[in-house]
This record gives C-alpha cells, sequence and structure tokens, in this order.
C-alpha cells in the first residue's frame, strides 16, 4: 500500500503539551518524532548535534537538506515539531505539501502563557517525577499576555491560511485530547498506521495541575485581562478569532488629547511615550494593551484624533536595536538570540559585558558583523526570527495598514518642531519634546565610516529605497 505521507509535522508552541504528544507519537513503532528539528538554537534538543546526519551547521545552512533527510527514512514515518520562532524558510513550504501530515497542537492561551512563566521561574520544562516538581507562583502581567495571544494567532492564521488556499486540512489536537488513547490511535490512523497503543506513555507528568488562580500572585488581574479579549475566541481552534493584525496592543494613547502613536520597534518610543504623558498633563499612564474593540471605542470618545509614527534612520535604529538586545546581557536583551549569534555566527563581543574589555574597535568590527548578519536574516537566508525590533520599517507600515494607516509619518528628527503643534491642535498641552539617548558603550558617531554606512544600506535597502534616506551624516 503506498503510503500517503512522506513525513509529518506538529504545529505547536511551548507549554501546549508537544513533548507529551511526542513521547507518544515514539511509542508507535512506525512513527519517529525528532523533537524540535528546526530550533534556531539547537537541532532537535539541546543535547544533541545532529538529526539524521545533518547538524546544525548544514541545516542552517540548507534547512531544506533535512527535510529530504527527514522524507528519505524508510522504516519509519518521520516528523518533528515547530514552534513560530523557528526556521521561517520552511514555514510555507510544509502547509503547501500535500505530501506533509499536519497535525496542530493547541492550548488554552491562559494556561500556556502560566505554565511558561512557571517554567521560567523554576527552570523546570520537563517532569517525570513528581517527588522533583518545582513549585513556584508567578506575577501575571497583562501586557505580556496580549502579546503572547498575539503571537499565537498570527502562527495559526498563517498555518490555516495556507491550508485553505491549498486546499488540504490537519489533525487537530487539543491539550485535554492529549489523555485519551483513543485519539492518539486516531492521529496513528490519520498518519497511515495500523498499530494502536493500550496505553498512553506514563513517563513524563502534568507539572501544574492547581487551577490557574492557584498559580499567580495577582489572580484578579487575570479578570481584568481577560475583560479585554473575547473569551469564546479564546477557546476556538486553531486561531483564537478574531484575528488581528497591525501590532495594536502596542499602540500608546493619551487619555484627555486625541493622540494615538503607532510605535515602531527600534525607534524612539520611549521619548514618545514620556511627551505624550506631559502634554496629555495627566499623572495616569497612557492607555495602551489595546484589542481593536477598544481601539475603536478610543476614536469614538476622542473626536478629533490624529494617529502618528516615527520613522527612524536605518543606520541609527540597527545600532540602538544591537546594543539594547544583543551587545547588552541584561534585562531587555535576545539573550538566546545572542548566544547562537556569537556560537554559530561568530558576532565578536564578549560573553558577559559585566567587567568584560570592549573598546571602540571591537565595537565596530561587531557592529558591521552584525549588519551583515541583519542583511542574511532580512533576506530569509538564516534560522532565527526576523523579529520585529530589526525588521524593515517599511514592513512595518504595511502591517499597520491591516488596521489603519497612521494620518502622520514623521522622521525622527522633525519630532521636536512638529509634536508641540500637534498636540496644541488636539488638545494638548505644547510641550516641548526631548530625545532620549539609550545607554550604549560607544555612540555611533564613535565608529561610523563609509564601510557601515554601505552595510546598513544593503541591509535595509528597502527603507532606503523606500523612504529616501541618506547616508547617515551626508
Amino acid at each position: 500500500m503506498t503510503q500517503k505521507f512522506d513525513y509529518f509535522v506538529v504545529f505547536a508552541e511551548m507549554r501546549t503539551g508537544s513533548n507529551f504528544l511526542e513521547a507518544n507519537l515514539n511509542a508507535f513503532s512506525g512513527l519517529q518524532c525528532l523533537g524540535e528539528a528546526f530550533n534556531p538554537h539547537f537541532i532537535g534538543y539541546p543535547n544533541k548535534t545532529e538529526v539524521l546526519g545533518v547538524d546544525q551547521q548544514k541545516r542552517d545552512t540548507d534547512p531544506f537538506a533535512l527535510i529530504r533527510a527527514v522524507k528519505s527514512t524508510s522504516d519509519h514515518l518521520s516528523g518533528f515539531r515547530f514552534f513560530n520562532d523557528h526556521d521561517p524558510r520552511i514555514l510555507d513550504a510544509m502547509p503547501q505539501d500535500p505530501r506533509c501530515a499536519k497535525i496542530i497542537l493547541t492550548r488554552n492561551p491562559l494556561d500556556s502563557y502560566v505554565s511558561l512563566r512557571i517554567a521560567e521561574a523554576t527552570g523546570q520544562w520537563k517532569l517525570t517525577d513528581v517527588r522533583k516538581r518545582k513549585d513556584s507562583k508567578v506575577m501575571f502581567d497583562g501586557a505580556r499576555f496580549a502579546r503572547h495571544v498575539e503571537r499565537l494567532q498570527d502562527f495559526q492564521v498563517k498555518v490555516l491560511n495556507t491550508l485553505q488556499k491549498s486546499g488540504q486540512t490537519a489533525f487537530y489536537v487539543a491539550y485535554e485530547d492529549l489523555q485519551d488513547v483513543d485519539v492518539m490511535n486516531g492521529l496513528a490512523r490519520f498518519l497511515g498506521r495500523a498499530e494502536r497503543l493500550e496505553a498512553l506513555d506514563g513517563k513524563l507528568k502534568r507539572q501544574n495541575p492547581s487551577p490557574v488562580t492557584d498559580k499567580v500572585e495577582n489572580p484578579n488581574d487575570i479578570s481584568a485581562a481577560l475583560s479585554a479579549l473575547d473569551r469564546f475566541n479564546l477557546n476556538r481552534t486553531p486561531n483564537f478569532e478574531p484575528r488581528r493584525g497591525g501590532a495594536v496592543p502596542s499602540y500608546l494613547a493619551t487619555r484627555r488629547a486625541g493622540l494615538l502613536f503607532m510605535p515602531i520597534p527600534g525607534g524612539p518610543t520611549e521619548a514618545v511615550q514620556d511627551w505624550m504623558q506631559q502634554t496629555d498633563g495627566r499623572a495616569d499612564r497612557l492607555l495602551g494593551d489595546f484589542n481593536q474593540r477598544q481601539l475603536r471605542d478610543w476614536k469614538s470618545k476622542h473626536t478629533p484624533h490624529r494617529s502618528f509614527t516615527v520613522l527612524r534612520h536605518p543606520i541609527v535604529r540597527a545600532h540602538d536595536v544591537f546594543c539594547a538586545r544583543i551587545l547588552s546581557d541584561g534585562q531587555g536583551s535576545f539573550r538566546k538570540i545572542r548566544r547562537t549569534l556569537r556560537n554559530r555566527f561568530e558576532l565578536p563581543i564578549p560573553e558577559t559585558m559585566v567587567g568584560a574589555p570592549y573598546t571602540r574597535e571591537a565595537h565596530h568590527r561587531a557592529f558591521s558583523t552584525f549588519l551583515d548578519w541583519l542583511q542574511a536574516n532580512l533576506n530569509g537566508q538564516t534560522a532565527i526570527r526576523q523579529d520585529g525590533h530589526w525588521v524593515t520599517q517599511a514592513s512595518v507600515l504595511a502591517g499597520f495598514g491591516q488596521v489603519q494607516s497612521p494620518d502622520l509619518v514623521l522622521r525622527e528628527e522633525e519630532l521636536a518642531e512638529a509634536l508641540p503643534g500637534l498636540a496644541q491642535k488636539l488638545g494638548g498641552q505644547p510641550v516641548p519634546f526631548g530625545a532620549k539617548d539609550a545607554p550604549m558603550p560607544f555612540s555611533l558617531a564613535e565608529i561610523y565610516d563609509a564601510d557601515i554606512e554601505k552595510r546598513a544600506q544593503v541591509a535595509y535597502a528597502r527603507d532606503y529605497e523606500a523612504f529616501g534616506f541618506k547616508a547617515w551624516r551626508s
């Protein structure tokens, strides 16, 4: 009998039960799940160096080499788990391939979010012996939860839409289904296997079986966060309708004046936020963490209103992001990406910045290397995600257009002149705008030269062309 599928993929997320699902898939003699084969920071599992003879370097150079290896296993139907931050270069290919079996694992996002926070706090990501269980209560962060839901939505919608357009379907598994042996046997049947399990894998134990409200220090804040969401759609499989785009939760609005700021990550967000607070003349913090319904409500109550965003020179934005997210290893830095760039891409920065010697020349080399890596990343040639802090500003503006386009697109150097007048028109106080300098070991001016400008123009050719940016110092 001809096999219907050449391989399978489990689309899932952290803390959705994917380890348990993998353990049960591997309990079938004819199935083989190979872990997180396309995790950009390791291959398969953190302690492995290769999968099916393909090492991490070969996979990062040619991700489809690993796909070919997975498809070529003759004694098993092989597959792997794939999360939203895994290698984006293969994401379009898998859903479009009818010879790839798609399994979509979902979990209530509130449960997965709290479970993730507990795992981060305890360092315990799997449990096989309940006597060694680590317990912790965590603080619930409504803004971080909203971003968590948005990431899940974006990923699920992308997969769903690709399946719809290619006329395919997937096998859906909810977190609660994982304890049903009949569902696991049904999944095996979907994958073309006649073997059946009598019982589920007993090694892995559920780590946090208590109600969500018992796992957090501030359970009342959960109710407040959920009231801003459509709770019925939170449980919808697979994409947690309503669909949202345009990074709406990141928007900031004044409470009195009709000012709506649509930040571009990597821009002067903190300085604009402080200015908005002052121009509104209120001690209360700005409004944020919007969903689309709340945004419409704000607009209806603030007439007239104006929305604006701020473009930053690409080289300034890249240097700021490099210093804050990659060079720094403190709070707010991307530690995993930092480590991968050091180990896999030979980014010449110290393992830790605390007490490490770091010269102006070293900073010049490191930033130049980062710009070269950015070019590859933005061209889809690396396994690391294209993060919002360094994607092109043109792509961020296009994303805003899914919800609304900003009334004003200002340049950073125009803010001191433009913002006070804008505030006055909309009922705010015309307070001066003050720029903020982020902490960094060396300023861009100290290392800037023609070579760095050239690398930036190559990496951000789209922004230079779209917005007419000149060389930074010209």
